[in-house]
């Protein structure tokens, strides 16, 4: 028997498909080995050499696999094809004390059966190379987290931390908001022209030119300019004065790597990167698209070749190419895979799968589909047309007037190439068949006043470009990035699902900025990532790369220690309020959660509460929307205990709702509601609702009919249920990936 060990079973079951009766397909369920949970676990005096651990969760299905190795006649390690997948290989071997000279190591782009079987039949050896890029990586991060965490815990508020790439992230939205802030609004006015030719075809044109000069956005600041243009043309003739005409080509799209398919899909279907990435990890495992973390545009030639079949066949040789369009890759990073993403087979359009897949998966994999298509489809042509319109007024005539022109564009599309796939936006205006010299006639003149916007708060597409186009991460870290600054409450999302930072994010950032300038460098983050890539091609070793980075940035630590005091980054705020348990002042201070009030008589009272009154929100600024929201549904809630009236309140850990009587009634509820709601009907009591919470230890989800039903978990639920055992699924955000809430079943979707 030949033991086929891969990390999920889902990707276990869509492989034992392909697979004789001699093959046993079995999953890790993720990483066997990891750095242990309550301590660094990286012997830094002796080449940083890693502790791995076994995680609890992973003893008894590796007991199992211990077994099923010892029986088997070969052990072939499928994993992931990227760095991960090789050091979840390794620590698989590792594990199973398998030699790793004659245990086989095999890799494919896509699981079909024509992918498994070649595969096979070229195995290689783990490539420790990889694998060693993959342990920097991971040691780097633990040493930053596990060393610059418990700084921000002493010297800003407890619960915090901090990461390599995260706070890189956060420093990019902070100084976004911060741009915001600053932004000066301006205020300027456009003219527009309703024109008509001799055939009654109403267009409209823009004042552009001024005296032969282009004028600039801004060139006509405020009403009384805008008016005393209007007075000039006054009695003005309009004459077409010229009249350009040329065919353009809108260049198809290039097929999606990781980057481009989050942003893409941000854009176009509202899913955050995390989304994106656990429904594309779905789609892989069951057969229907390639890898999904990779920055390579290469497409295979048996996909080049069915794709151009498929074109002639299902729309005609007008919508194919005679030979492959080629792309080539200009990250200069490029090395997690070595194809694009695309749908494994070309001839499972989304119409005709859609009864296999769920809404999302069907939504994703429409648009992968449409865009591996697209990119070997023929340019859209258009048509552009550009007219100028000289406006003649009655000084002009006399050369003693300025002269004013209007200019109108127009495009129609002639041929709609790799739009008849990918519907990119592409908006038509058909002008009347003009001519020069022709007068027109002027229906209406049009002032408009506009104003300047600042710069848009990061969408996660936005953010993931920025990051991208800094270098800073790799396609596997875009979104646990953002999911990871989001759940430790640097970043909240707006009411346009947008990042918005909390204010304890700018303390953290103007702190690390100051103080560990390098942690939080564009350009010392991404050289970095360019060191992984140097283990990983075998040209450097790796623990000089740590250990470069590590001895000044412990030092410079260990020195921050004693010249840091937490009054200056964190200064307390007197407060008028009494505290209700020993009489002593209170004062405001910052917490993970924003502000709140605590008993200035610390360490012997330990009293804290919310700020009175319900205008900051836990982030010290003005109310959220999620906060206007929850006022807004429980206006009329009323104390079950005195009969006044309940207010929604903001403490330490979220909101809630507070009696209006106190201190002589102090009864507090947990609330659901705005970002808190889930939707979700609890399973075990089947009245509440499972609702997002925070607690010491973090946010988890429990059923607001708390302390009737005491159901919890600390992982966010889907709503759907385990095939295996009908528990509720949850969302491991670190892994990305969708399992079982039953730590005894195991199931990982």
């Amino acid at each position: 028997m030949k033991l086929v060990i891969v990390e999920s079973p889902t990707k276990a079951k869509t492989i034992a498909k392909f697979l004789g009766s001699n093959f046993k397909i079995e999953s890790s369920f993720g990483h066997v080995r990891d750095l242990p949970v309550s301590k660094m676990g990286i012997d830094i005096e002796h080449g940083f050499e890693p502790k791995y651990v076994v995680p609890a969760k992973a003893k008894k299905n590796l007991k199992q696999l211990q077994i099923l190795a010892k029986k088997s006649d070969k052990i072939i390690l499928a994993t992931d094809e990227d760095r991960e997948g090789e050091a979840i290989a390794w620590h698989l071997a590792q594990a199973l004390k398998a030699d790793l000279a004659k245990t086989d190591r095999i890799v494919f782009h896509e699981i079909t059966k024509s992918a498994v079987v070649e595969a096979l039949e070229h195995p290689r050896i783990i490539d420790m190379k990889l694998v060693n890029a993959q342990q920097a990586r991971r040691i780097l991060d633990r040493l930053v987290g596990y060393e610059l965490s418990p700084f921000l815990w002493k010297k800003v508020a407890k619960g915090l931390s901090a990461g390599r790439v995260q706070s890189v992230a956060v420093r990019l939205i902070v100084e976004r908001e911060r741009e915001i802030k600053k932004f000066n609004t301006e205020e300027y006015w456009t003219i527009s022209a309703l024109l008509k030719n001799e055939q009654q075809l109403p267009f409209l044109a823009k004042l552009n030119k001024i005296d032969n000069k282009t004028i600039n956005k801004l060139e006509i600041k405020n009403e009384e300019q805008a008016a005393k243009i209007l007075t000039a043309l006054n009695d003005a003739e309009y004459l077409v004065a010229n009249l350009e005409k040329k065919q353009t080509k809108k260049q198809p799209p290039k097929p999606f790597t990781t980057s481009s398919l989050q942003q893409t899909a941000n854009r176009w279907l509202g899913f955050s990167a995390k989304q994106t990435m656990m429904v594309a990890q779905q789609l892989y495992e069951i057969g229907f698209i390639t890898y999904m973390r990779t920055d390579s545009l290469n497409l295979a030639d048996k996909f080049l070749s069915e794709a151009g079949e498929y074109l002639t066949e299902n729309l005609g040789a007008n919508y194919a190419l005679k030979t492959p369009r080629r792309f080539k890759t200009k990250s200069k990073g490029a090395q997690e895979a070595h194809e694009a993403i695309r749908p494994t087979e070309v001839s499972r359009p989304p119409e005709a799968v859609a009864g296999d897949l769920n809404p999302n998966q069907n939504k994703l994999y429409k648009l992968i589909w449409q865009r591996a298509l697209a990119s070997q489809m023929p340019e859209a042509l258009i048509d552009a047309t550009v007219v100028d319109i000289d406006a003649i007024t009655p000084l002009t005539k006399g050369a003693g007037g300025i002269k004013y022109q209007f200019r109108a564009n127009g495009q129609i599309l002639k041929f709609d190439g790799y739009l008849k796939i990918y519907p990119e936006k592409s908006q038509e205006l058909e002008l009347p068949e003009l001519k020069i010299k022709e007068k027109l006639e002027l229906e209406e003149i049009k002032p408009e006043q506009h104003f300047t916007k600042p710069p848009a708060r990061y969408s996660d597409a936005g953010l993931v470009k920025e990051l991208e186009k800094y270098g800073i991460g790799r396609p596997s870290t875009y979104a646990p990035t953002i999911a990871t600054i989001v759940d430790r409450n640097y970043v909240q999302r707006d009411e346009h699902k947008r990042l918005e930072p909390t204010t304890i994010a700018f303390v953290v950032n103007d702190l690390l900025s100051e103080h560990f300038p390098k942690i939080v460098d564009y350009q010392f983050t991404a050289k970095m990532e360019n060191e992984f890539d140097a283990v990983a091609r075998g040209q450097v070793e790796w623990q000089p790369v740590i250990k470069e980075f590590y001895e000044p940035f412990h030092a410079n630590l260990e020195n921050k220690y004693e010249v840091i005091n937490k009054n200056d980054i964190m200064p307390e705020e007197k407060s008028n309020e009494v505290c209700d348990k020993c009489g002593a002042p209170m004062i405001i201070k910052t917490g993970r959660y924003g502000k709140f009030l605590a008993c200035g008589a610390f360490p012997d009272c330990k009293n804290i509460k919310a700020l009175p009154g319900a205008d900051n929100n836990h982030n010290g600024q003005a109310d959220s929307e999620e906060i206007k929201e929850l006022k807004e549904k429980y206006k009329a809630e009323i104390c079950e205990k005195c009969g006044s009236a309940m207010a929604v309140k903001v403490g330490k850990f979220g909101p809630f709702l507070a009696c209006a009587g106190y201190p002589k009634c102090k009864n507090l509820k947990n609330i659901s509601g705005g970002n808190n709601s889930t939707g979700i009907t609890c399973p075990v009591c089947a009245k509440g609702e499972i609702v997002q919470k925070r607690s010491r230890r973090g946010i988890f989800y429990a059923c607001n009919q708390y302390p009737d039903c005491k159901t919890a978990f600390w992982a966010k639920p889907t709503g759907e249920k385990c095939p295996d055992c009908d528990s509720l699924l949850v969302e491991d955000v670190k892994k990305g990936e969708v399992k079982c809430s039953n730590k005894d079943c195991g199931y990982i979707k």
